[in-house]
């Protein structure tokens, strides 16, 4: 009979497991729960959207022209005939839900999520086809405070993660008025060195110009680099609106660069556009980005409303992070002898019930094995339930606890003892073996 192939893992797709300091599954559940302290702390809210949307919620939101939308979404027809979207990115679910879900009335509204994003894009290193994503947004607020406070809490999550060497980078897009200046005047530059550009370029041209700005191809380099900046079309309001991020940022003590290169080339968005970059990833250099999108809600058939956010990728972030501490268990509960096992087991549910992390083996093997065992993977303490020549087979339990004093240890015996004594008549032990502590279990209650 011929044997079943196993199916392959799909292309850029990745399984993860923990359990050690450097594993990348570690690492990224380290990530995920600093941001769930980090947004905690600055009052986002946990918000959760369906990983699919009807594809128009991405059109319309990405634009038709984006690279996303025409080449990297994950769409199909489902059997009722609409076209669906995996989601590609956070923020334009987010900005359905506030429309359909009359979120309005909480404006301005501070929420947070985290989650699988697709793209069908070539998978290389910090990109996958499923990857995730960390996302912050802030809807329904106009003041450049907001702006500030997004970034001051970016910067905090890559502080508290330890990740260094990564710059935040920021421009600003002017409103309405400055941007609309400052695209006619980049097309002006851009038409008249039309035959210096890429063929990309060339078709972003007439449909994203501003997006030839940050061209990764090194033939569109020189046209881009002598393009004008936005700075000489910012109106007043636009200018104040800039200056106020820019001190906001100074204030808190956040370094940043200006770039004025950096862009969103779609047109609802609006003033801040910023990236946290590093060269530690190769190409994908950036770790965090996002900006003002004061457009968006408006362009999916909302109200005209201002908002701002980033994204981060869990992966990528990771990848920078250096081995993080575990959390192993804190006592290990081991039998002496094969009838103990059960006990043994009864002994660390009630430990855990009582908030004490404990493993028990589901089977019986000699102690020292286990001992040995449970010392390795970094449990610091063995709660040993064995006969100990006590006529009449009475259990005995007690803590074995290495190198350290008995005055160091007796706070957790005393926790387990008083856990102990809810399901079992205890009395302590007299004379125990040195490096121990322990109790005899008469019998239990």
């Amino acid at each position: 009979m011929a044997k079943t192939e196993t199916p392959r893992p799909v292309r850029g797709t990745q399984d993860m497991l923990g359990g050690t300091p450097d594993a990348f599954q570690e690492k990224f559940a380290h990530v995920v729960a600093t941001f769930d302290r980090v947004r905690r702390l600055y009052g986002f809210q946990r918000v959760e959207v369906p990983v699919f949307e009807q594809t128009a919620v991405f059109a319309r939101s990405l634009g038709e022209s984006t690279d996303v939308v025409s080449k990297e979404m994950y769409t199909f027809q489902d059997r009722g005939g609409d076209s669906i979207t995996l989601r590609p990115e956070f923020t334009a679910g987010i900005s359905r839900a506030y429309i359909t879900e009359g979120w309005q009335q909480y404006a301005p509204l501070k929420v947070a999520t985290h989650g699988p994003l697709f793209r069908y894009e070539r998978p290389q290193k910090g990109r996958f086809r499923q990857f995730h994503q960390l996302d912050a947004e802030i809807i329904g607020a106009a003041e450049p405070g907001a702006d500030v406070e997004l970034l001051v809490m970016g910067d905090q999550l890559l502080r508290e993660l330890k990740i260094e060497g990564v710059t935040l980078t920021l421009n600003t897009l002017g409103d309405a008025q400055s941007r609309e200046a400052w695209r006619a005047a980049l097309i002006a530059h851009f038409e008249a060195h039309l035959g210096e550009l890429s063929e990309e370029s060339v078709e972003r041209l007439a449909k994203n110009p501003l997006r030839i700005l940050d061209s990764k191809d090194p033939r569109d380099r020189p046209v881009a680099d002598s393009a004008p900046g936005i700075d000489a079309y910012l109106t007043d309001e636009a200018h104040s609106f800039f200056d106020k991020v820019t001190s906001g940022l100074d204030a808190a003590g956040v370094a940043y660069q200006r770039n004025d290169r950096l862009v969103r080339g779609l047109d609802y968005y609006r003033h801040t556009a910023f990236e946290f970059v590093t060269d530690r990833l190769g190409a994908q250099g950036t770790v965090l980005g996002g900006g003002r999108y004061d457009g968006l809600i408006e362009n999916l058939g909302g109200p005209s409303t201002p908002a701002v956010g980033w994204a981060a990728g869990i992966e990528r972030l990771a990848m920078l992070v250096d081995g993080v501490e575990i959390e192993k268990p804190e006592i290990a509960v081991l039998a002496d002898k094969s009838e103990y096992v059960d006990l043994a087991s009864e002994l660390a549910l009630r430990l855990r019930q009582a908030g004490i992390a404990a493993y028990a083996p589901f089977k019986f093997r000699k102690f020292q094995k286990e001992f040995e065992k449970a010392h390795k993977s970094g449990i610091a303490y063995a709660l040993e339930l064995a006969d100990l020549a006590v006529p009449g087979g009475i259990a005995h339990a007690r803590i074995i606890f290495g190198n350290r004093s008995a005055e160091e240890v007796m706070p957790l015996a005393n926790e387990i003892e008083a856990i102990l004594e809810r399901g079992f008549k205890i009395s302590p032990m007299s004379e125990l073996p040195q490096g121990s502590i322990g109790w005899r279990i008469l019998e239990r209650r």
